[in-house]
């Protein structure tokens, strides 16, 4: 089992669809990477030399991946707030960003629904 990036990638999967378990790598930036490493990406994890392994982490490392991109991301949304843009407020008030219709979807974003007034039985 490889362990790049702090995250152990799945033995039996191909290193190509493996590298994806990092955060901040997708399918295309997975190829990239491969690539530039000279591996081939039919090749499983559990079959990758040492050599192999180390030059794919070099070539990860070259891109904020996992923590780092987490607080690069939560430092944008902060930055965002703090400025008082539109998209900023938005994050600050728990609603969609992204120009989505909220009067009657947006359920994941906005919480269960809140009930104004008293809910009767008979």
């Amino acid at each position: 089992m490889a362990r790049i990036a702090g995250v152990d990638l799945p033995a039996n999967k191909r290193i190509d669809i493996a590298l994806t378990y990092i955060f901040g790598i997708g399918k295309s930036l997975s190829k990239k990477i491969l690539n530039d490493a000279g591996v081939s990406p039919e090749i499983k994890v559990k079959d990758l030399t040492d050599e192999e392994v180390s030059r794919i982490q070099k070539e990860v490392e070259k891109y904020p991946v996992e923590g780092e991109l987490r607080a690069q991301i939560s430092q944008n949304i902060k930055r965002l707030m703090a400025i008082g843009c539109y998209r900023g407020l938005r994050h600050r008030r728990g609603m969609p960003v992204r120009g989505q219709r909220t009067r009657t979807n947006a359920r994941t974003r906005k919480g269960p629904r809140r009930t104004v007034g008293v809910k009767r039985g008979k």
